[in-house]
């Protein structure tokens, strides 16, 4: 039997990151051949995950990487079957290792076809699958490459990559606050404008049918109703749509006799009320249409107005789920 030494299991654990145990196993079947070893120890993996194939990997981290010029960001999501792992040291270094990897490469891919340690990136979960004895996949993989890339991580649940236009005054600042909007509210597209027609139109008749629902039952109660917008989106809000709501609520302030010469007093208001109503969908959905996290009195897109020239180019959200 061929003597294994404690420095050559440490030196297999170190490569692998397996336990102690499972690494002098390997050894000792591999009579002492490192290489062997550590095919060993990948073929244990392979029977574990094949095993475990149908298990659902909902845990994990969510991890954001940016290169040193803050030009490129990369965020992946590593799944697991238990937050007891998500939550592991070495799980965590793993995601880690894996993100800064990930960073050189342009696709989810590429990514799983790169070297790790002299395996490929897709073998090296299979291989720790085994170690850990769960099902590891990557579950997320998306870039951002612009001229300046910030981050956010939320507690290793999720992950927000932005990219801006220019590398302005305190751009960190801004890219970070702009992923943490991103990681807090999910927006989906960068702007009202981005919205299809079609998808606007079936998504007003949805939400006015539940709104009317709700009034139903509200009204049985005796409760207040809920306000039923015509619109949801400022896609909809045409010159037209908007002069008709300036002369609706002139009318209104005639009604309840209010002085003319005060109107232009009274009716920004009641204008910006009339849109902040008719564009739920944007400020769900649009990144530069929502109120912003740190002032609810201002928009995403008046705050990064105010760091001058620059411009919101591109938007990733990646999480656990």
């Amino acid at each position: 039997m061929t003597k294994i030494t404690a420095a050559e299991v440490n030196k297999l654990r170190k490569a692998t990151g397996a336990g102690m145990m499972d690494c002098k196993k390997a050894l000792v079947e591999a009579e002492g051949d490192f290489d062997n070893a550590i095919d060993i120890l990948r073929k244990k993996g392979q029977k574990v995950a094949a095993k475990r194939a149908d298990r659902d990997s909902t845990e994990g981290a969510a991890v954001a990487k940016v290169n040193e010029e803050n030009t490129l960001g990369v965020a992946i999501v590593l799944g697991c079957e238990t937050d007891f792992v998500g939550k592991n040291e070495n799980f965590l270094a793993l995601a880690n290792q894996l993100a800064e990897i990930a960073l050189d490469h342009t696709s989810k891919d590429a990514f799983l076809a790169a070297d790790f340690g002299g395996m490929s990136v897709a073998d090296k979960l299979v291989e720790q699958t085994g170690v850990i004895g769960e099902k590891l996949d990557l579950k997320s993989f998306e870039k951002v490459e612009a001229p300046y890339v910030g981050a956010y991580v939320h507690i290793n649940k999720i992950a927000a990559l932005v990219g801006l236009s220019a590398n302005v005054d305190n751009a960190a600042t801004l890219a970070k606050d702009l992923a943490m909007q991103v990681a807090s509210m999910g927006a989906t597209s960068l702007s009202y404008k981005d919205f299809d027609p079609a998808f606007v139109a079936s998504e007003t008749e949805a939400r006015i049918a539940v709104i009317e629902k709700d009034n139903i039952e509200l009204e049985r109660l005796g409760k207040t109703l809920k306000n039923v917008p015509r619109y949801i989106s400022m896609a909809q809000l045409t010159p037209e749509v908007l002069a008709q709501a300036e002369e609706d609520a002139k009318a209104q302030l005639k009604a309840e006799g209010k002085p003319e010469q005060i109107w232009d007093k009274i009716l920004p208001g009641k204008m910006d009320r009339f849109i902040s109503d008719n564009t739920t969908l944007d400020k769900e959905q649009c990144l530069l249409d929502q109120d912003f996290i740190k002032d609810d009195k201002s928009t995403v897109a008046k705050y990064v107005a105010s760091y001058g020239e620059v411009e919101v180019t591109e938007f990733k959200r990646v999480a656990l789920g």
